[in-house]
């Protein structure tokens, strides 16, 4: 009986999890929703995600500055004012 609470617990543990994380991924989708992603205007340290080139794969590890295969959401429409690009393009 012992073994079968344990399990049940991880059962609901695992259900609540996969909730949360759709709702989770719900919101960051509304709120990237008025946002694009722009290349060539990140700071060193400041990305948002992976770059284009796969050379790493987490937020702030750009290693220089306005590198091209480096991308920040930023509001729609403001990407090439900013001299970035809305692709990626191996320079």
């Amino acid at each position: 009986m012992n073994n079968n609470l344990i399990i049940r617990s991880a059962l609901a543990g695992l259900i609540a999890l996969s909730a949360a994380s759709g709702a989770i991924a719900a919101d960051d989708m509304k709120k990237n929703a008025d946002k694009e992603k722009c290349f060539g205007v990140t700071k060193a340290g400041k990305n948002d995600c992976a770059n284009a080139t796969g050379s790493h794969s987490c937020a702030g590890q750009a290693k220089k500055d306005m590198a091209a295969e480096e991308w920040n959401y930023v509001a729609k429409g403001t990407c090439e004012g900013m001299k970035g690009k809305l692709k990626y393009e191996k320079m």
